[in-house]
């Protein structure tokens, strides 16, 4: 399989990264262990979560993610086998946020805990903190990579602005710099990135792992009306897209996707693949029939005139 690398990082990538936000929430703990034991068998190895995944579930306090893959890699043995990135910055309770010094210490030793393990490949600023010195947050990465407990990090969430200003501390300093960004991106989110994010990150060569790569299931093509997302759980993330610029990009997707016998899911994850700044998308799966489209999708290349069929069709309004 393809490999690419992250960035100018150290870590070479599949085209597609699992996101593990699902853990905890709509798949337990055995389903978990189901899809990442057929992620790894299927040739792929790169596993995005958070500390905050998934405190928003009734009963969650955050974590639960984490604590999922920990218990997954103490099973299998097999930590040298993943690429593992994880965040930290979204509040876990009173006190507990942001991208200070202290917290960055506190916040990692308890994901390295859940996670058991003593490093982590992809440490990520899960979001800005306007409120503490870049210098101070890009110091305190550096510790940590010096004492072996994270190898890269990224950003998450960062306006053009700030992403560069951090990569400017970073030359300027001597401190690590962001490898990754972790962005809204997919075909009917691409005003958030495409522009001077995206034009920032292809310059700098900052790997993009861009997030809710099927908009929250809607680019599967299974919710095409009010009635489809009654009662689901991403039902009310996915209403906005009800409208005609929405159904336009499905139509596209089901054209594309009957020239290629596909599924729209892996026509949308292609387009994502052949976007120029783009490393490797980030798409979740509950069940293994999910997690085949997902492999699946990494081997469509597409041609010209259906990037250019899609691009047309998903240009924002």
């Amino acid at each position: 399989m393809e490999k690419r690398r992250l960035g100018q990082s150290s870590l070479e990538v599949p085209p597609i990264t699992f996101g593990c936000n699902v853990f905890g929430w709509t798949a337990d703990e055995k389903t978990s262990f189901a899809l990442l034991d057929g992620w790894l068998d299927a040739g792929f190895n790169f596993l995005d979560t958070a500390d905050v995944y998934s405190r928003w579930h009734p009963g969650n306090s955050g974590g639960e993610s984490e604590a999922i893959i920990g218990n997954w890699l103490k099973a299998r043995g097999n930590r040298d086998k993943v690429v593992l990135a994880t965040k930290l910055g979204i509040e876990m309770g009173p006190d507990r946020k942001g991208l200070s010094r202290a917290y960055i210490q506190t916040a990692v030793e308890a994901s390295l805990r859940r996670l058991q393990t003593e490093y982590i490949d992809l440490y990520q600023s899960h979001r800005d903190d306007p409120d503490t010195p870049i210098e101070e947050t890009l110091s305190a990465y550096a510790d940590l990579i010096k004492q072996g407990k994270v190898r890269e990090i990224g950003a998450s969430n960062f306006s053009a602005d700030r992403l560069r200003e951090s990569l400017r501390v970073s030359s300027e300093k001597g401190l690590p710099r962001y490898q990754s960004l972790q962005p809204l991106y997919s075909l009917v989110e691409r005003a958030e990135f495409e522009g001077p994010l995206e034009d920032l990150c292809l310059a700098e060569t900052v790997g993009v792992i861009g997030y809710y790569s099927l908009a929250s299931g809607f680019l599967t093509g299974k919710y095409r009306s009010k009635a489809d997302i009654a009662g689901r759980t991403r039902g009310p993330r996915v209403e906005k897209y009800l409208n005609d610029y929405g159904f336009g990009v499905l139509q596209a997707l089901d054209e594309v996707a009957k020239r290629y016998e596909a599924k729209p899911a892996q026509i949308a994850l292609a387009w994502l693949i052949a976007r120029p700044a783009v490393t490797a998308p980030i798409a979740s799966a509950t069940t293994l029939e999910q997690l085949a489209e997902l492999v699946e999708a990494a081997e469509i290349d597409l041609d010209e005139d259906s990037i250019r069929k899609l691009d047309e069709a998903s240009k924002p309004r």
